[in-house]
């Protein structure tokens, strides 16, 4: 057993993240473990640019409102104890609504040895596709 020293929040880069985004790093995955687990807070309009994941992605919002969408779908909004599961390869975005601040646990695995980036990042969320609900 070990038990890891908490480390100091990291604000979310303005590239990967419009608004204020914290994030603190849970559980980073040790081979042959994957698994990556971050708490991720976002201020109010706080969200990702759009993004997938090489084997799928697990929220469970822990608290506040937020909002969730996948490329082509409709904006969803997300509220404590609900969570949301977007499978490999589907590109979506999270965040918190206009009115209240959002967390939620971000769980997903890397690819594996020599298979890939485990996320992919694209343009940021366009007010007008935020607005979108």
């Amino acid at each position: 057993m070990q038990i890891l020293p908490q480390q100091p929040s990291t604000k979310g880069p303005a590239e990967l993240f419009a608004g204020d985004v914290w994030y603190d790093v849970v559980a980073a995955g040790q081979e042959p473990s994957r698994m990556r687990v971050n708490v991720v807070r976002f201020a109010p309009c706080a969200r990702t640019a759009w993004h997938c994941h090489a084997v799928g992605q697990t929220l469970h919002v822990t608290e506040g409102v937020g909002l969730v969408q996948s490329r082509g779908g409709e904006v969803v909004q997300i509220r404590p104890g609900q969570t949301i599961y977007t499978p490999a390869g589907e590109w979506h975005w999270h965040g918190a609504t206009p009115e209240h601040f959002m967390t939620h646990l971000a769980m997903w695995e890397g690819p594996g040895e020599g298979n890939g980036p485990e996320s992919q990042w694209g343009e940021h969320v366009t007010d007008a596709e935020y607005q979108a609900r």
